[in-house]
């Protein structure tokens, strides 16, 4: 049975079976050292076997061949103990040797850091990439906090319920992307930008608490850290206040620091609450970076901005737009400025900010149908395109939708941030580039004319 290489630490004497890959290799002479690694570390394999079979194929081995080694794990000499691997007070003094798969000489080294390869050619070779330490160590990290969103959810009461990838195009800011039907000629999904009006359903259909680790998608103009699919944790509860949301999320993210991440550090719990208007006038932005010391890697300060406006006037289209969404609720107490002073009412909406970044926001959702029209009136969309486009959410609202609010946390972004990594793509296993190209696997691509024909497609040049 195999062993994996950090479990050989309590094996002193044993004889145990491991497979990986050569990470370094070491040619001495009469001994031969490779630096073996697995999934779980690296540890150093020693050839100094008489036996001039193992030792032929010993010198075949090159950096990322795959092999199975059977020897003894044996304790290193004190002089010779590596502090710097977790296995470095032992060796394994190999009796068999077995070649499972050769390698050819990678595009770049991968025993080094790679942020200082070329992006493209670490795109283009991303399962090589992912072998080095750093971004193998980034998308555990991405793994390990998954976890413990879903252990801290399910505890609290929540499910996770998937919805839907091919939905309705209801645009809500950002260009989606189509999906053609074969069967329906002539008609199209898109791929959802959020599962907002889903997780809203949900609570109308009486799912008081939901979550989901969502994917999604927005055809965005080149922008260079955004990507075009991307994850969100996605929270919808019933019956629940700003406050309420806020203290989960709050919760969640505290839990997640202490356990995942504990070298870091929270400046204030808990977090400081500012107003969209405090933001702008004290910060310039509505995403403050209020680190104490901003050299210091391990400082996260978060914080609320809240009290934004419901509606934010866009010059260049000459009318009203959502700040938010179009299904925000609207503070009570300005209710009464929707029909002359629109712009001076306020939202139930709220952001999330961590060292200058938004990573996370929400709101509590309007549930009345005569709301949510008068919405959509103040926002120059007519009755009858109101009805084409959020027809069933009007429906749904005229069976008892219960008071609800939510909040979705930017992955991806929070993970980077966590990671202290740059950029998100560091910590995104195949991520696109800022073009929305997959350069290791060619996408996007043309397709036969005949695959574009079975869905009613035609390129006009």
């Amino acid at each position: 049975m195999r062993t994996l290489i950090k479990d050989t630490i309590n094996k002193v004497g044993e004889e145990v079976l491991l497979k990986g890959w050569v990470h370094t290799r070491r040619d001495m002479g009469k001994i031969i050292f490779i630096d073996l690694r697995d999934s779980s570390g690296l540890i150093q394999v020693v050839f100094a076997s008489k036996d001039p079979e193992l030792v032929a194929e010993a010198n075949k081995l090159r950096s990322e061949f795959v092999l199975a080694i059977t020897g003894e794990v044996k304790a290193r000499p004190e002089k010779m103990v590596n502090p710097k691997i977790a296995t470095g007070t032992v060796e394994i003094l190999v009796k068999k040797l077995e070649i499972l798969n050769e390698a050819k000489t990678l595009p770049f080294e991968i025993d080094k850091d790679t942020s200082v390869v070329n992006e493209e050619l670490r795109m283009k070779y991303r399962y090589l990439d992912i072998r080095s330490e750093r971004v193998k160590n980034n998308i555990i990290l991405r793994s390990k906090i998954t976890r413990e969103v879903r252990n801290f959810l399910n505890d609290k009461g929540f499910f996770e319920i998937e919805t839907p990838y091919l939905t309705k195009g209801t645009p809500e800011g950002a260009r989606e992307y189509i999906v053609p039907s074969r069967v329906q000629p002539g008609k199209f999904y898109v791929l959802p930008q959020s599962p907002q009006q889903f997780k809203q359903l949900l609570m109308v259909g009486g799912i008081e608490k939901y979550f989901q680790v969502a994917r999604c998608f927005r055809d965005e103009d080149s922008r260079g850290d955004r990507q075009p699919e991307f994850t969100q944790i996605d929270m919808e509860m019933s019956f629940v206040g700003q406050e309420d949301v806020m203290q989960l999320t709050e919760e969640m993210i505290i839990e997640i620091v202490k356990k995942i991440t504990p070298e870091k550090t929270i400046t204030k719990i808990p977090f400081p609450i500012l107003t969209y208007q405090e933001a702008m006038e004290k910060y310039k932005t509505d995403k403050p970076d209020l680190r104490e010391d901003k050299d210091n890697p391990n400082e996260l300060a978060f914080c609320w901005v809240v009290d934004f406006p419901l509606f934010e006037w866009s010059e260049s289209d000459k009318k009203l737009n959502s700040s938010h969404h179009p299904f925000t609720m609207p503070q009570k107490e300005d209710l009464n400025l929707l029909d002359e002073h629109p712009l001076d009412a306020k939202a139930y909406a709220y952001d999330i900010a961590l060292n200058g970044y938004e990573v996370g926001g929400g709101s509590i959702r309007i549930h009345d149908r005569n709301l949510q029209s008068k919405i959509f009136r103040i926002l120059g969309v007519g009755k009858d395109e109101a009805e084409e486009r959020f027809g069933h959410m009007f429906e749904a609202f005229s069976y008892g939708a219960p008071p609800h609010g939510g909040l979705a946390l930017g992955f991806d972004r929070l993970v980077m941030l966590l990671a202290g990594e740059p950029n998100i793509r560091e910590i995104i296993p195949f991520p696109k580039t800022a073009d929305a190209r997959d350069l290791m696997m060619g996408a996007p691509s043309e397709l036969p004319k005949e695959v574009l024909k079975d869905v009613h497609i035609k390129i006009v040049e």
